[in-house]
């Protein structure tokens, strides 16, 4: 019998202590794709490693490998590869041939095509198990496969292939986990339905880098020292940086769909920032504990726009994919193949920090590593040649987790002389003394203490070890990637026409992609080197003949980035001219997703406003919790408020919970907000009010045959949404018609439709409440971007 046999042979060669513990039960592994490109560099080598480290467990093993392709021509294939696996150099020669031997006896080919050949599968396992007498612990399918072909296999699993009830299954899936946040949506529903959360393990191999790997734990063992200064107040910023030398040749097709930030930066590049900025658990090794800190990191992090992003292409790329994917020679391509990335959290202890996201193809080196640069703030008085070199508190102070390759061309953990001696485990990492000559990061490998790893070990390696330890935490839960998703896809929307940055690769990029921190943006340090012009596209000087004029009103038109930045100049300079008059400035604001751009605009560049002298009004407010992220005081809080110095009773959020309710009549809301603007605002007139309009014509909350608020005495009131959540609670149209100035912001394709009939109609606030918008004794000034205005 085959199982007994390998035993036998396992024991007599001195893996096994005794019979008596070769009885935990037996694990068949199954992997999927088993003829593929991963499973050939990889996989099959990670389970021999698995098999090496575990056979001495108590566990027995059986390996499957499995594949579209028939059966001869398959096994042939497979076991090419499986010939090939290597041993530790520290594994006896004898040890290793014998279970190089034993592993190729227990591994065998299998055609998994059919529902049929599934249910076949699950019954020679079965039956293998029932000859040799052992109690089934568990079955291991491993997706090296397409993402469009888990579904079909995940049914097959879940039908005829599942392990008997008190074993367990586990099911492991590759990257990538859909191209944005609806993919991955979709992808996790379908996925959902066939498997447990628990018995999913998304593999993001960056998480089985050892120095990524030991990020959490070198926290946890140093929290004495890193306590203190783990935190905005000393951490100056943080880079977590991926290059590459090579370029996306013969990889275009998949490159063409998910580009470097897809590729890289959503997935590798911010799994190791959330073991950087996450709150550290009571216990690291809970991993339930883990990845609940990792989602609130993920919940902390501001949104990503336009300007958080420096993208890029090599020169060759176009051409790459021209001959790949046999498109035409005026093709372009708008894929980015570099891609810096500014990241901000907003959590108390890293509010400020600038955390920069790098990755490319084509650069002028391969390394990766998470580098903590510390604020000094340290002023020596002796000269720099009566120093001590190593120790001096003013040399620069960092923490590196060194991932691999570069100058070290080894995983490695950095700490700074001058900041502390860190604790390492002893058994795994151990002190190393590199050539005295070599210099990361400017400084001689001399001023750091460094450890690396006694034993290197492959991310997959460490990963499978996991998987077979059931170690949840170092992978990808269906929550955290959805947040991934949530985080990363409005970026990846609004810079799928962005110009890309032209660079020649490697050592000729010279400075070409250095890029600078800026007003909470970046942008590239060295202006474009040539300028390419796209006919296709119009610039702003091609439409001067524009009327100045909308619903005989003043007009204020330009790309949206442009009217963004004269709308907030134009805010601040009213501002200004009414605090010099009236010593005060009383602004309502709209909520939505338009003013949110306006938000950060003002936050970041207008640090000349009065915000001292300004109060600021809500215009309307949906009837959910003041910190539910529906609410539009949240929104005005999280992208304005909080970067700005508004006194505390100067921000009025309209009281829509009221005795641990929303939006009730009787408690009267809309009469106490009246009452604060009647007693604040002079004559009930505010100096400045910024609407916006929806697609049906809506403003505020004020809706078409709205039954409250287009006319009458109410200065506020509750109106019904037709989309959720239904109530809302709005500044009447009568009260907003006072103001001295209302601003009307429309932005987006979206908003051409209803631009264009307003253009025509009347004074008919009850069928387009908008048109009901006329300063009885004020400016209407409406700012409209091109796409808007043009389509």
């Amino acid at each position: 019998r085959m199982l007994r046999r390998v035993l036998c042979t396992v024991l007599f060669m001195g893996a096994l202590p005794s019979l008596a513990e070769v009885s935990q039960g037996h694990i068949s592994v199954v992997l999927l794709g088993a003829t593929g490109d991963l499973a050939k560099k990889y996989l099959w080598q990670g389970l021999f490693q698995l098999y090496m480290d575990q056979v001495s467990s108590g566990h027995s093993f059986t390996f499957h490998g499995a594949a579209l392709t028939a059966l001869e021509p398959g096994q042939r294939l497979m076991f090419d590869v499986l010939k090939n696996l290597a041993c530790p150099p520290d594994e006896s020669p004898n040890r290793c041939a014998v279970l190089k031997d034993q592993f190729l006896k227990l591994s065998q080919y299998h055609q998994l095509k059919t529902a049929k050949s599934y249910t076949l599968l699950n019954r020679e396992i079965e039956t293998l198990l029932r000859q040799e007498g052992l109690k089934e612990a568990g079955r291991i399918f491993y997706f090296s496969v397409p993402p469009f072909a888990y579904t079909e296999i995940a049914r097959h699993i879940n039908s005829s292939c599942r392990p008997p009830p008190g074993a367990w299954l586990r099911v492991v899936l590759e990257k990538p986990f859909g191209h944005d946040l609806e993919s991955a949506q979709q992808l996790a529903a379908e996925l959902t339905s066939f498997f447990r959360e628990e018995e999913m393990y998304r593999v993001d191999h960056y998480l089985g880098k050892q120095a990524v790997a030991h990020i959490l734990p070198f926290r946890d063992q140093n929290r004495q020292f890193l306590d203190p200064i783990w935190n905005r107040h000393h951490v100056e910023r943080v880079e977590v940086v991926l290059k590459e030398t090579v370029d996306a040749k013969g990889r275009t097709s998949f490159y063409e769909q998910y580009g470097v930030i897809r590729d890289v930066l959503q997935n590798h590049l911010t799994e190791a920032l959330m073991f950087l900025t996450m709150e550290l658990p009571a216990n690291v090794s809970k991993a339930e504990e883990v990845l609940q800190c990792k989602l609130q990191a993920f919940q902390s992090l501001r949104g990503l726009e336009k300007n958080s992003a420096v993208l890029g292409q090599y020169q060759a790329y176009a051409s790459q994919v021209q001959e790949e994917l046999q498109k035409a020679q005026d093709y372009i391509s708008t894929t980015p193949t570099f891609a810096g990335v500014l990241i901000h959290s907003d959590s108390l202890r890293w509010e400020g920090v600038p955390f920069l996201l790098t990755s490319g193809k084509a650069l002028d080196e391969r390394v990766g590593y998470v580098r903590v640069l510390f604020k000094n703030r340290a002023y020596c008085t002796q000269s720099e040649t009566l120093r001590d070199t190593r120790h001096s508190q003013c040399k620069t102070k960092q923490i590196i987790f060194y991932i691999g390759h570069g100058a070290l061309n080894t995983p490695a953990v950095l700490v700074s002389r001058n900041l502390f001696r860190p604790v390492m485990p002893e058994g795994s990492w151990r002190e190393a003394v590199g050539p005295s000559d070599l210099h990361i990061f400017g400084q001689p490998l001399s001023d750091y203490y460094v450890y690396s790893p006694v034993k290197e070990r492959d991310a997959y390696s460490v990963l499978i070890s996991n998987i077979y330890h059931g170690r949840k935490d170092f992978f990808i839960t269906t929550e955290n990637l959805l947040a991934s998703w949530g985080f990363w896809t409005p970026l990846l929307k609004s810079i799928s026409h962005q110009p890309l940055r032209l660079y020649p690769g490697g050592m000729e990029n010279q400075h070409l992609l250095d890029f600078e921190m800026v007003s909470g943006e970046v942008a590239f340090t060295l202006a474009e080197p040539v300028e390419l012009l796209n006919p296709s596209r119009l610039m702003p000087s091609d439409y001067r003949s524009i009327q100045s004029k909308f619903r005989q009103n003043p007009l204020v038109s330009a790309w949206s980035e442009d009217l963004i930045s004269q709308l907030a100049s134009d805010i601040e300079n009213t501002a200004s001219r009414t605090v010099a008059r009236s010593g005060q400035f009383h602004l309502a604001l709209s909520g939505g997703s338009s003013p949110v751009v306006l938000f950060q605009r003002l936050a970041r560049h207008h640090y000349a406003f009065p915000w001292k002298h300004t109060h600021i009004w809500l215009v309307d407010e949906r009837c959910v919790p003041l910190t539910d992220t529906e609410s539009n005081f949240f929104s005005l809080h999280n992208h304005l408020l909080q970067s700005v110095r508004v006194p505390y009773f100067n921000v009025h959020p309209m009281p829509v919970h009221l005795n641990q309710r929303l939006c009730v009549e009787e408690d009267r809301g809309t009469e106490l907000y009246a009452k604060e603007i009647m007693a604040l605002v002079a004559n009930a007139s505010f100096d400045l009010v910024l609407l916006g309009v929806g697609a049906d014509g809506h403003t505020a909350s004020l809706f078409p045959q709205s039954e409250n608020g287009l006319e009458g005495a109410q200065a506020v009131v509750l109106t019904e949404s037709p989309v959720k959540p239904h109530q809302r609670m709005s500044l009447s149209l009568p009260l907003i018609n006072k103001a001295r100035q209302v601003f009307v912001l429309v932005l987006g394709k979206g908003k051409h439709d209803i631009t264009t009939l307003l253009s025509r109609v009347g004074h008919e606030p009850r069928k387009w409440p908008i048109s009901g918008v006329s300063p009885s004794s004020g400016q209407l000034v409406w700012y409209v971007d091109y796409e808007a205005l043009l389509g």
